[in-house]
């Protein structure tokens, strides 16, 4: 009985790993979102359009909200982070703003916030898998550069990329700014410089560590 079920779980093990039919699913899943938005965009639609059947999509992805995350947002490593702390925060800052200009990032955003906010354990999946990973890069980065006198001390990598990407989210889906460039310029420059002019920041800093 198990050498007769063996075979077949190697099959199916096997399938969800073919790259062709992932890549397919996942340019339908954004294709789909530009053309229909995120609620009409659903799983037998994607997989039609994709050319592959409704089973074979939930084999890969446990919902909708996991499939068009992963979608969206690609796993990180696309562009190497920068040895130097102030070009670091100027990747993050463009990057951030490029992702938001994403007309599939855009159509995305409100249908998936409403769906992880009912599902703790998938939000947690998707934190795991990009977001944290991401967080914890910029904390050793932060760190780093703090001890070097770099940057000041008592930072919060967490705020800091809250402020990276809401600065952005907000001039590209909110506002529409269509001058991207620049808005990636002044938003690196908010978030290396603050707004004070003076050094009361470093001073409350000091005080406090």
């Amino acid at each position: 009985m198990n050498g007769g079920t063996a075979p077949s779980r190697h099959r199916r093990q096997g399938s969800r790993r073919d790259p062709a039919i992932d890549e397919a699913v996942l340019a339908a899943t954004r294709a789909l979102l530009v053309e229909r938005g995120y609620s009409a965009t659903t799983i037998d639609l994607i997989a039609a359009t994709a050319g592959v059947s409704r089973p074979a999509v939930y084999r890969r992805w446990k919902s909708k909200a996991q499939l068009v995350h992963e979608a969206v947002f690609p796993d990180l490593g696309q562009e190497p982070p920068q040895d130097d702390f102030v070009a670091e925060i100027s990747r993050l800052c463009a990057g951030a703003v490029q992702m938001y200009r994403d007309p599939a990032v855009r159509e995305a955003i409100p249908g998936l916030m409403v769906d992880l906010r009912s599902d703790r354990g998938l939000r947690r999946m998707i934190s795991d898998r990009l977001e944290a990973a991401a967080r914890s890069q910029l904390a050793g980065r932060v760190d780093d550069a703090a001890a070097a006198g770099v940057a000041r001390r008592g930072i919060s990598a967490d705020i800091l990329m809250d402020m990276i990407a809401g600065g952005a989210w907000y001039a590209v889906c909110v506002r529409h700014v269509t001058n991207t460039d620049r808005a990636a310029r002044e938003l690196t420059d908010l978030v290396l410089h603050g707004v004070l002019s003076g050094s009361p920041a470093d001073e409350r800093s000091t005080q406090s560590s």
